[in-house]
């Protein structure tokens, strides 16, 4: 038969205990079970599909196909917080209610458990139901031991019936022989002789009647001593079942306050259970998984005896698990010392050396315990800048605090992360949305609260808001034929109208025309400075007839104006009689306009012009 290693052993049954009280059904399993079976599949048995066990090197527990963390568990941790920031329990009442427990068990320890002692702890029983802590426990064991001792009375009634069905059933099989014997000696007597015809019919009568008597009366006898030996069998029925049925309500109970793990009723219940029932059967009553949960674990048959002995090896390990909670508390190693609290804890909670621990002490324990708590789910959200924060702190905290594993996920995942940042801040600057999109969405996933991240996400949003704000600025201005201020504002729209081919080429043709103007415009002011008013004004106006609308040009050409009004006047006048086909007035205004701007190609263009129409030839 397979055994389990003696700390699983003993971990394994407490295990039920913890199921029992509702653990599994707060925490989410790491390996979900499949979907229930169909009719007539296989039912469940005590505790589920398979034996719970659990392994104290990894505190993983396991039970019906599923994988628990003991100590990273919803209902745990809530029930082990209460239990940290409880006061301890070292009241008078407390004290009190300690007393009583250890009264009743001293009275019923072996050596001790005489009829006045049993008495005198079934008396202490209601006192110590009386107390909050009992949870009313002791008056369930006072119940059952009630029920026990009417069992047995019970028992001795229908035993005392029986004696006397017995000494009925001998009297009738007495009186049954003797109506017998007197039947065979009339049968076998001789007749009477001398006797006439009259009186020996008369005779015969009375004799037949007589034997037909004692025939009924036979058979009356043997009716009624069957009827006595079937109640007989009825009540040793009775007294058996009334005996099979006590023990099982009495085991149940003494099962119960195992899997509670109330450990010093189970102690009161089980030295109850041996001064009630002294025929020294105490094996469990109890089959299938139920039964594999002692005999896988133990290699032997259930038994009082087995429950008493888990439960004392129960309360020895919780007073050792305390104690070296203490020390490692002293050597300021909270990591292992609140590992030992917590399986102290999980094995024994109502254990008295569990209940009367400081509460000073305990909130050591919750504070590294918060903060294990934070870290794990900070790792979870994958909030790594929290997830440093809080290792640095538990190191300060707890000697012993391994940093390792949690610091080597920290340091990798941000990593990662800056690597899929630098790839997106390339992509940006190139304009590749696909991979900018890709590497913001990567570097999310493994790190959604990274700074960098949000620093850069705001960038680029910001950046697209300014981006739109230009393209509707350019196409706004574009449209009003306003090309001065889209120049002015050509830093912003370059770097804006990159994503957009067609409206990039509209800038550039833009800018290209407002950079001939701007060069017309300086060429302007050198002449100016040379005093060369008409060659300024003629370069003005040159570029001012191909881009009529710019305001700074206008201006310039007006402004100049007034400064070559003659020669600008002479123009004018030229091309006037030019309109009106007066040929020889219009060469001579031309001549006398190249006279004062020699370098005009205005007037130089007009003379040209006039030739070729007086000889067309030339």
């Amino acid at each position: 038969m397979k055994k389990f290693p003696p700390t699983t052993y003993r971990l394994t049954l407490l295990g039920a205990g913890l199921l029992l009280a509702g653990m599994a059904c707060a925490q989410v399993p790491d390996a979900p079970g499949g979907p229930a079976p169909a009719g007539g599949g296989q039912k469940g048995g005590f505790l589920g599909k398979d034996v719970p066990s659990w392994d104290p090197s990894t505190e993983i527990m396991t039970w019906d196909g599923k994988n628990w963390n003991v100590n990273n568990n919803r209902f745990f941790e809530a029930r082990f917080e209460k239990y940290l920031n409880a006061p301890e329990e070292t009241t008078n009442t407390d004290r009190h209610y300690q007393n009583v427990i250890a009264w009743i068990l001293y009275d019923l320890a072996p050596g001790n458990a005489s009829a006045e002692n049993i008495d005198k702890a079934f008396r202490l029983l209601p006192v110590a139901s009386s107390y909050e802590i009992d949870a009313r426990l002791s008056e369930s064991i006072a119940d059952a031991v009630y029920s026990a001792w009417s069992a047995l009375n019970a028992q001795n009634r229908l035993a005392a019936a029986n004696e006397s069905l017995t000494g009925e059933s001998r009297q009738e099989y007495w009186n049954s022989q003797h109506a017998s014997m007197s039947q065979s000696r009339r049968d076998m007597g001789p007749r009477p002789s001398g006797a006439n015809s009259k009186n020996s019919g008369s005779g015969n009568t009375e004799t037949s009647l007589e034997t037909y008597e004692d025939s009924a009366q036979v058979a009356e006898h043997t009716k009624r001593i069957a009827e006595i030996e079937a109640q007989i069998k009825a009540n040793q029925v009775k007294r058996e079942l009334n005996s099979i049925q006590a023990k099982i309500e009495f085991q149940s109970l003494v099962l119960q306050l195992f899997m509670q793990r109330r450990f010093q009723h189970v102690l009161m219940a089980t030295r109850f259970y041996r001064a009630i029932f002294t025929d020294g059967d105490t094996k469990l009553n109890v089959s299938g998984q139920a039964k594999d949960l002692f005999e896988k674990s133990a290699g032997m048959p259930p038994t009082v005896t087995t429950i008493d002995a888990l439960a004392n090896e129960a309360l020895r390990d919780v007073r050792e698990g305390v104690q070296a909670y203490l020390f490692l508390l002293e050597k300021q190693e909270l990591q292992s010392a609140s590992k030992r609290l917590a399986e102290a804890f999980t094995e024994g909670e109502f254990v008295p050396e569990i209940r009367t621990l400081p509460r000073d002490k305990k909130r050591q324990t919750l504070e590294f315990t918060h903060k294990s708590y934070q870290l794990i789910s900070a790792i979870d959200v994958k909030d790594y800048a929290l997830a440093e924060q809080l290792v640095n702190e538990l190191t300060r905290m707890a000697r012993d605090f391994d940093s390792s594993k949690p610091m080597g996920v920290i340091e990798t995942s941000k990593r990662i992360a800056e690597m899929h940042l630098a790839k997106a801040r390339n992509a940006a600057l190139r304009g590749d949305i696909p991979v900018l999109e890709k590497e913001l969405t990567a570097a999310t996933e493994i790190w959604p609260r990274n700074p960098a991240l949000a620093e850069l996400s705001q960038h680029i949003f910001a950046q697209n808001d300014v981006q739109q704000q230009a393209v509707i600025d350019f196409e706004q201005l574009l449209s009003q034929k306003n090309y001065r201020q889209i120049y002015e504002d050509r830093a912003r729209f370059i770097g804006a109208l990159g994503f957009f081919p067609d409206k990039a080429a509209k800038l550039k043709e833009v800018l290209q025309n407002m950079e001939t103007i701007e060069v017309a415009i300086m060429r302007a002011e050198q002449m100016v400075q040379q005093n060369n008013y008409p060659g300024a004004w003629e370069s003005v106006e040159k570029i001012a007839q191909q881009f009529p609308d710019d305001t700074k040009l206008s201006k310039t050409r007006a402004d100049l104006t007034p400064h070559a009004a003659d020669f600008v006047r002479t123009l004018q006048d030229a091309e006037d009689m030019e309109k009106r086909n007066q040929i020889g007035a219009s060469l001579a205004l031309y001549l006398k306009a190249r006279k004062i701007y020699p370098a005009s190609g205005f007037a130089g263009d007009g003379v040209d012009r006039m030739v070729k129409k007086i000889i067309p030839e030339s």
